[in-house]
C-alpha cells in the first residue's frame, strides 16, 4: 500500500514544525510556500518542493541571523 500525498505532507509539516525553532519557523514556512508553488508548476511536486523550500528556508534564516549577531558583535567591540 503507497502511502498518500497527504500523509506525506502532513509528517513532513509535523517534522518542520517539531526542528524548527521560533526563529527559525518563519523560514520554513515562507520556504514552503513558495517550493510548493514551484514545485506544483515544475510537474505536481508541491509536496517535494514545499519540503525542499522549507529546508532551504530554514539555512537561509540560520545564516542572516549568523551574520547579524557578527555584525552587532562587531558594532559592540568599535
Amino acid at each position: 500500500m503507497k502511502p498518500s500525498p497527504i500523509k506525506i505532507a502532513l509528517i513532513a509539516t509535523t517534522l518542520a514544525f517539531a526542528t524548527a525553532g521560533t526563529p527559525n519557523a518563519a523560514g520554513c514556512l515562507k520556504g514552503a510556500v513558495v517550493g510548493g508553488v514551484a514545485g506544483h508548476y515544475a510537474g505536481h511536486h508541491a509536496v517535494v518542493g514545499a519540503v525542499g523550500g522549507c529546508m532551504v528556508g530554514r539555512h537561509l534564516a540560520k545564516q542572516h541571523a549568523q551574520q547579524q549577531a557578527a555584525q552587532r558583535q562587531t558594532a559592540q567591540v568599535q
